[in-house]
């Protein structure tokens, strides 16, 4: 038998024998059964009906074969495998045929040819007719011997005509034909659910080789990353040994140098003193008392020499030499280590607007909900369950439930304030405190704090993490770790009170300041110039709105070919300088879309000598 998942095996089926069509007929419904199948089920009924259906013909149509859907079902029936085990005609004598049909009347499978009488003669033609079973018994009643045409559903059993009408009397008994319908609504609609099940695994799976792929590449790149850091700590490091031991040296033979010239005088001091040794030997053995009275006062000339604690040498190391030494470089790694951490997080940058419906009536939300202020004055405002009644805070419209994101916010000219993230169903009525057991995860700045220009607040749902960052100084404040998220995390501000007039300064939430790259140089292909250093406004980094040149502190010429000496100035703006040579890339100045962002080219002069700068 061929399977029941084969879609084409399901519409070449008669639902009235459930086999392959034999000679098919197609009524006016629009359903189509094997010829013979139709005509014994027409017999034994009052009424001319679809046996699937339903639908009442009031005059018996007219059957003629369709030849074209008794080709395709042969050609089915002729694929391998479909076929049950082969059921032989009971009635062929030497050489057995393949039956084609069992009656269940005569409990006899039929070849062709002797089927033929069953389709010819009337008496004959009444009765039931089925694929050809090995087992016909398996299709008749054992009760009353005759075909089991009935389903009934109270006692979920098959029934013959006779059963019917006896034990099963008042049932729900159904035709064989309305019950495999059902049963193959069911079939179809399991299906469907396993087919979903499937995609969804193959979805899943998809997913499960980008995310692999994707990590892949955030591994090399991090490879590439880690490897550019410590190539560059191995330089400072190297740098660092040779300045240390040539500082070392220095000092070694300055010591050196001192100490000769300190020997140098001990031994003109000793020659010194050693003629004054010979001279008061001499005087000691003198017998000339007048002589000896008369000298007497020069012997107690006071000597000019060092003493011993002038000339005492310490043989000790300077102690802390070296970590003098590292603790710059030190600074400088960490400082590069969170710049790099910095830089990925603004991948996952969010664009957060705060939710008026959350917010204290104590405070004052911008029109465009990018800045919170303390108001001074509590607004009466209708109740409602998401506003916070005691804490001077509010939340960020949008929640989060998976993934990594991103917000700065600046806290410029602020004595006090809170930022951080919250659970959903943190408790908004009465006060709030700060920490994970209360359900916020955040970080506040009293008077006695350093200030902090900009804080960046990164979150990664899946591992648990909640940490916050200095931008402006690349440094990092803090980190929650190992916590365990389960419902949905929204952006936590609080511009805290203003009692005394110094904490007016507004919360703002910024968009985090892009990397951009520019080219600068002489149009004419000669000398490479760069900026040693200018400033720069810029309003969105997704904004078509070009730089605003505010100061320009310098300009300096580079090797002949034009290649651009520095790699890197304006840090905390992340602008890069690339080679001259590809000045060719500026176009002329003026606004143009391209690539993935807006590029702005402007012509600067400098000493008469003209330059364009192409911001990215």
């Amino acid at each position: 038998m061929s399977s029941s998942r084969d879609p084409l095996s399901e519409e070449l089926r008669c639902s009235v024998c459930l086999d392959v069509f034999m000679d098919p007929v197609t009524i006016p419904c629009g359903h189509s059964f094997c010829q013979s199948c139709l005509k014994q089920f027409w017999d034994t009924g009052d009424n001319c009906f679809c046996p699937f259906c339903k639908e009442t013909f009031k005059q018996r149509p007219e059957l003629k074969i369709n030849t074209a859907l008794r080709e395709v079902a042969q050609l089915f029936m002729k694929k391998p495998g479909l076929n049950n085990p082969e059921v032989l005609c009971d009635f062929c004598d030497e050489r057995k045929q393949e039956a084609l049909k069992s009656c269940l009347v005569c409990q006899s499978s039929f070849c062709g040819t002797h089927l033929e009488p069953h389709l010819r003669i009337p008496r004959l033609k009444k009765h039931k007719l089925i694929k050809a079973v090995e087992r016909i018994e398996d299709y008749i009643c054992q009760e009353h011997d005759r075909a089991l045409e009935l389903y009934c559903r109270d006692d979920q059993m098959f029934l013959c005509q006779m059963c019917a009408f006896s034990d099963h009397k008042n049932h729900n008994a159904v035709s064989l034909a309305e019950e495999n319908q059902q049963k193959k609504t069911q079939v179809i609609t399991l299906q469907t659910e396993v087919q979903k099940m499937i995609q969804d695994r193959m979805k899943a799976v998809q997913d499960i080789k980008r995310a692999a792929e994707q990590r892949k590449q955030n591994i090399e790149e991090e490879k590439a990353e880690s490897l550019e850091i410590f190539s560059a700590l191995i330089r400072s490091i190297e740098s660092c040994q040779t300045e240390l031991l040539e500082m070392m040296e220095q000092k070694q033979r300055a010591e050196e140098k001192q100490n000769e010239e300190l020997i140098e005088d001990l031994e003109r001091d000793i020659s010194e003193l050693r003629r004054r040794n010979a001279e008061l030997e001499k005087l000691s053995q003198t017998e000339d008392q007048l002589q000896l009275i008369r000298v007497s006062p020069l012997l107690h000339k006071p000597f000019s020499f060092k003493t011993s604690s002038e000339i005492r040498i310490d043989p000790r190391l300077t102690v802390g030499t070296l970590r003098r030494a590292l603790t710059p470089l030190l600074e400088t790694l960490e400082e590069k280590l969170v710049e790099t951490e910095l830089q990925k997080m603004k991948t996952f940058a969010v664009d957060v607007t705060l939710d008026p419906e959350t917010a204290h009536p104590v405070l004052f939300l911008s029109d465009d909900g990018k800045q919170v202020s303390y108001r001074g004055v509590e607004l009466h405002l209708p109740e409602n369950p998401k506003r916070f009644d005691e804490c001077a805070c509010v939340l960020g419209k949008e929640g989060f439930c998976s993934g990594r994101f991103y917000f700065e916010v600046q806290v410029k000219d602020k004595m006090n304030w809170s930022l951080g993230v919250v659970r959903e169903s943190v408790e908004r009525k009465g006060d709030v405190n700060l920490s994970p057991e209360e359900d916020i995860w955040g970080i506040l700045r009293d008077d006695n704090a350093a200030p902090i220009v900009v804080l960046g607040v990164f979150v990664d749902y899946e591992e648990g993490v909640v940490s916050f960052y200095d931008v402006e100084s690349k440094s990092h404040i803090h980190s929650f770790t190992g916590q365990t998220f389960t419902e949905k995390l929204y952006p936590y501000f609080s511009p805290d009170i203003n009692e005394d007039g110094e904490n007016s300064a507004p919360l703002i939430i910024t968009a985090p300041k892009a990397d951009r790259e520019f080219f600068i140089g002489s149009p004419g292909g000669g000398l490479g110039w760069f900026l040693e250093r200018w400033e720069s406004s810029i309003h969105s980094p997704n904004s078509a709105q070009a730089p605003t040149l505010l100061d320009l502190k310098g300009v300096y010429s580079g090797d002949a070919d034009g290649t651009v000496m520095k790699d890197r100035f304006l840090s905390d703006a992340g602008w890069k300088v690339v080679p001259a040579s590809e000045w060719h890339k500026a176009g002329t100045p003026g606004l143009d879309f391209a690539g993935n962002g807006a590029r702005r080219y402007e012509d600067i002069g400098w000493g008469g000598e003209p330059m364009r700068l192409m911001v990215m």
